[in-house]
């Protein structure tokens, strides 16, 4: 899931928005502990999610643009 519905963002112990481009290279990464600090191995979890969901993204869109 890329974009949490409101449910599922209140209950996130971690908000983290992040932005980049194809090449693999980020534009803004911003990540919030909402239940206090988090470590860096769940920072590296939900980069590579975001990573992983971008380039789905990217793949999606190159088919119909």
């Amino acid at each position: 899931m890329l974009d949490l519905d409101y449910r599922e963002d209140f209950r996130a112990s971690v908000d983290m928005n992040v932005v980049g481009n194809k090449e693999g290279k980020f534009f803004e990464i911003q990540g919030t502990g909402e239940d206090g600090a988090f470590d860096r191995s769940e920072m590296d979890e939900l980069l590579n999610l975001a990573r992983k969901g971008m380039d789905q993204l990217f793949l999606i869109q190159d088919r119909y643009i």
